[in-house]
């Protein structure tokens, strides 16, 4: 997640997991097991969290787009 700035969407895609369980290993499990490297996780999260309406606006915008044609 840190390297490539991946959603939480995107790492439950890659590991085969649920959102809810990648939230939690990142949110609570890491914190316990290595508390720097969750500070630089939920840099990455805050940092969606804060992006994701754009995201979502410019999923919206294509999904209508391509309807247009």
């Amino acid at each position: 997640m840190i390297e490539h700035g991946a959603t939480v969407r995107d790492a439950a895609e890659v590991f085969k997991i649920s959102k809810s369980t990648v939230h939690k290993d990142v949110s609570e499990r890491l914190l316990r097991l290595n508390p720097p490297l969750a500070a630089r996780v939920r840099l990455v999260l805050d940092q969606n969290k804060a992006e994701r309406h754009i995201r979502g606006g410019q999923a919206t915008y294509r999904k209508y787009k391509e309807l247009e044609h």
